[in-house]
């Protein structure tokens, strides 16, 4: 395995880096006290010159308009990203248009690519992915309540989703309904593209998370599908491929999740050393780092950011060579263990900044409180624990 960092995207994360750090976290005071649609206008001014930058949409197919990096470049980009909240979306390269993307480009239609790829690329539009359900286990992608029937040339799409990610001002939803309900379980669902214009696509609200309702593209809708009709051309795929389509979807897109939960990491851990050194405990000038447990802090969360990354890099190798039904231990084995290492480095930081910690005059309290549910979406931390485990006696039952 080759981790080696071409002279190409060393300079490409570097470069982001300074943008990030120049840019990006000035905004972040306004971030946290405004209306994300306050902010939008400032945003775009910054996406113009990341387009100028020749850096938009870095993990996108080149013939879409992106840059084409691989999963491991893309990676370390999305790390240097994840540093402040606004990396991604200002780069185009946020969830869940990322892995919406990805699979438009593998399993669109001519026609699908022209309507929803491309302005999606080219940062037009936006979209959103709706399958978790209100009444159904997040974590089993084959157990949905949602259902899509035919009626002559279209679909009639019935149910309730909810933390459909920036739903608010989406343009367009794939969402996951069963199509095939007598079919073995692996081949009931499909995914359909819904225009949010649709009849009978009801945005309900956005979902208060800790508090905080948020709005456009921070924000997590709750969607009520009622009789729903789209034409049967707006099929994503083969009819009953969905849970394989998500498969698709997932596993890179697991990749992008923990790289930018490292820089969140990363961010955290800076932010914690700095108060270390900053902040006097005692009329004698003794810092908070002068002790022992603050030292065992920052000692742990060096280590285990360190092999977080390594655990992470080498699964974006092993899916770039392999992948991702290959990957799929490294991947169950990533996902609970970068969402902890994140979490207890954040939390680290805002025991070391204390009542300042628990104020939105830093970042840390937005990164307790949005960052939290990692050990949540996209498989809990409890089935990818599962997931590994099965796998892992599997190998020893096969005489290993």
């Amino acid at each position: 395995m080759d981790f080696k960092i071409s002279d190409k995207i060393q300079t490409i994360v570097e470069m982001i880096n300074e943008f990030v750090e120049k840019e990006l976290i000035p905004l972040e005071p306004e971030f946290l006290a405004k209306d994300f649609k306050d902010l939008l206008p400032v945003l775009r001014e910054k996406q113009d010159l990341v387009k100028k930058m020749e850096l938009w949409a870095p993990n996108f197919p080149v013939e879409c308009g992106g840059m084409g990096l691989s999963l491991l470049e893309h990676g370390l980009v999305s790390e240097a990203l994840g540093r402040s909240p606004l990396g991604h979306y200002v780069f185009w390269c946020q969830a869940p248009d990322a892995g919406n993307v990805e699979i438009l480009h593998l399993h669109g239609t001519e026609k699908q690519k022209q309507r929803y790829l491309n302005p999606l690329v080219k940062g037009d539009i936006r979209s959103c992915f709706a399958m978790t359900e209100v009444d159904m286990p997040g974590s089993n992608p084959v157990m949905l309540e949602t259902t899509a029937v035919k009626d002559g040339k279209e679909y009639v799409i019935n149910g309730h989703k909810w933390y459909t990610t920036a739903a608010d001002g989406a343009r367009f939803a794939i969402v996951m309904a069963v199509t095939n309900p007598d079919a073995s379980t692996y081949l009931q669902a499909s995914m359909i593209i819904v225009p949010t214009d649709t009849k009978g696509f009801n945005r309900i609200r956005n979902i208060p998370v800790m508090g905080h309702e948020g709005s456009d593209y921070f924000s997590h809708g709750e969607i009520l599908f009622e009789s729903c009709r789209v034409p049967l051309e707006n099929l994503l795929g083969p009819e009953g491929q969905g849970f394989v389509i998500a498969q698709d979807r997932l596993g890179p897109g697991r990749i992008h999740h923990c790289m930018r939960w490292l820089g969140i990491s990363q961010r955290a851990f800076d932010l914690l050393c700095q108060r270390a050194n900053e902040r006097v405990i005692s009329p004698s000038g003794k810092t908070l780092g002068a002790t022992q447990t603050v030292q065992n802090w920052i000692a742990e969360s060096a280590a285990e950011l360190q092999a977080a990354r390594l655990l992470t890099l080498n699964s974006a190798w092993q899916i770039d060579h392999k992948g991702a039904s290959l990957a799929r231990a490294s991947i169950s084995m990533i996902k609970f263990v970068v969402a902890n290492t994140m979490n207890k480095i954040v939390d680290r930081a805002l025991q070391a900044y204390g009542g300042l910690g628990m104020t939105d005059d830093t970042i840390l309290a937005f990164f307790y409180r949005h960052e939290r549910a990692a050990r949540i979406y996209d498989g809990a931390d409890e089935v990818h624990k599962a997931s590994l485990a099965k796998q892992i006696l599997k190998t020893y039952r096969n005489g290993k």
